[in-house]
């Protein structure tokens, strides 16, 4: 009884254990979603008023928020182009850690401004701009172009794998056009050719001792031709054929 008791105070102490837990990821999670939503609401909110600023105030305030819109949209830009591109190519890892480092200038160059917009000495600020100017354009330049790098780094990779692709395909494509077909000159399903058809042979020449000749009549008389004449005429010997039968022998029966 006293091991089931502790069996069970055991598995409701882990289920407590467990529920704490998942409670307390559930608020970090929904805590880091709103802060997420109100950095993005702020973040918002601010670049609409800095392109405001920019194209309602003119001087040098106009231009200082012009510098910021600039360098924010800029560097927002990379800083999505590097992450999303950084799980699929590892060697953009060097990238996004040579952006981070740049990033710290950018913030600090983006807190200065921020700074100046509410300074009342606008001589100053006139002599800072050129300054604050080339700044913002050696960071903006710098994120620039590691952005559009890897940009051109994916549309390259992305070039390769469609030409292999393609080159595949059109093997596939020979492939199945492919067919066998008869040779020229034969038919399908012929034999070995045969021999033209041809007029038969006339029969072979006879000696002149024993082929067969009408008799002169003028060199034999009546006497001697009824002398020579057998009693009883053989017939005529007639030519044998290539293309007629063997005659068979009369059945004696």
């Amino acid at each position: 009884m006293e091991a089931a008791l502790t069996v069970f105070a055991l598995l409701f102490l882990l289920a407590v254990v467990l529920g704490v837990y998942a409670t307390v990821k559930a608020v970090g999670a929904a805590k880091r979603s709103v802060d997420r939503g109100i950095t993005q609401a702020r973040r918002t909110v601010e670049d609409h008023t800095l392109r405001a600023k920019s194209l309602v105030q003119v001087g040098p305030a106009g231009e200082l928020a012009q510098l910021r819109l600039t360098l924010r949209t800029s560097m927002r830009a990379t800083q999505d182009a590097l992450h999303a591109r950084v799980a699929e190519d590892e060697s953009l890892k060097e990238s996004l850690a040579l952006f981070e480092r740049l990033s710290a200038h950018g913030f600090e160059l983006d807190g200065e401004l921020r700074r100046l917009e509410s300074e009342p000495d606008r001589a100053t600020l006139a002599e800072r701009l050129p300054g604050l100017r080339e700044r913002t354009e050696r960071i903006v330049g710098s994120a620039d172009s590691l952005r559009w790098a890897a940009r051109d780094r994916a549309r390259r990779f992305a070039d390769d794998d469609l030409d292999s692709l393609s080159a595949q395909i059109d093997v596939e494509a020979g492939a199945l056009r492919h067919w066998t077909e008869p040779e020229a000159g034969t038919g399908l399903g012929a034999g070995p050719a045969a021999a033209p058809p041809s007029w038969p042979e006339a029969p072979a020449a006879e000696a002149p001792s024993t082929r067969q000749t009408w008799p002169d009549s003028a060199a034999q008389g009546p006497a001697e031709e009824d002398a020579t004449r057998p009693a009883i005429t053989p017939p005529a010997a007639r030519p044998v054929y290539p293309w007629q039968k063997k005659a068979r022998p009369e059945s004696t029966t």
